[in-house]
Formats: C-alpha cells, structure tokens, sequence
C-alpha cells in the first residue's frame, strides 16, 4: 500500500511541475491579463467580474439559491421525521437536530452573503457612484 501511495504522489508530484514549467509560457504569450481573459470569453458571457451582473453576484447568488433549497428541504425532513418519530425520543432529538442544523446553515449561508455584499460594496467600492 506505501508503494501504491508513493507512486501516486510521485506521478500527481511530476505532473504538477511539468504544468508549472510549461503553463508560464502559455500564460506569457497573453500581454496582459485582460487581453487573456477576452480570449477566453465566448459570446454571451459578462464582461465585468465585479457589479450587479458581474461573475462574482451571479455565482454568491446561485450558491444561495442553492443553500436556501437545501436548508427549505432540510427543514422540511426533519420536521417530517419529527412528526414521524411516534414519541421515541432518539428520533425526536435526531429530527430536532436536524431542524436546528438546516437553520443554522441557512444563517450562516445569509451571513456569508451579506458580508460578501458588503465587502465589495464598502471595501472595493462597487455600486458607488462618482
């Protein structure tokens, strides 16, 4: 099994080092990172990544999307294994926990946005205008 182990770092190792060697020159043939990044970008794509329609609000908002449908669903399951419990109280504490988690990562998951929000809005200055 070490052998095993060893021979996977060794390959994952090596070929790490040969996309750092041969990934600069690739990166060095753009002049600049913006010329590189309009490369990149296929029609219908945002062209800033920062803003109201930027790449960084579209995906802190999926992510929340996301988040709030899981901790909806969550919710829901534990409170219909609480219902479903019939009084035996391991599964009642194992429905309660599952009820208090879904709402604590739906917090957490509003916390997140609202200091994501704030920090590009207060820090870099985006939304403000001149």
């Amino acid at each position: 099994m070490k052998k095993i182990t060893k021979i996977i770092t060794q390959t994952f190792t090596g070929l790490g080092a040969f996309a750092c060697l041969f990934s600069s020159r690739l990166l060095a043939s753009a002049t600049s990172v913006q010329e590189g990044a309009n490369a990149a970008r296929a029609d219908g794509m945002p062209t800033e990544l920062i803003g109201d329609n930027g790449v960084f609000s579209r995906i802190t908002n999926t992510v929340l999307l996301i988040v709030g449908l899981i901790s909806v669903i969550m919710l829901v399951y534990g409170g219909l294994r609480y219902i479903l419990s019939g009084g035996d109280s391991k599964k009642v504490t194992d429905a309660k926990n599952t009820i208090l988690y879904a709402i604590i990562g739906l917090i957490i998951s509003m916390l997140a946005y609202a200091i994501v929000h704030f920090v590009l809005n207060s820090v870099i200055g985006v939304g403000t205008t001149n």
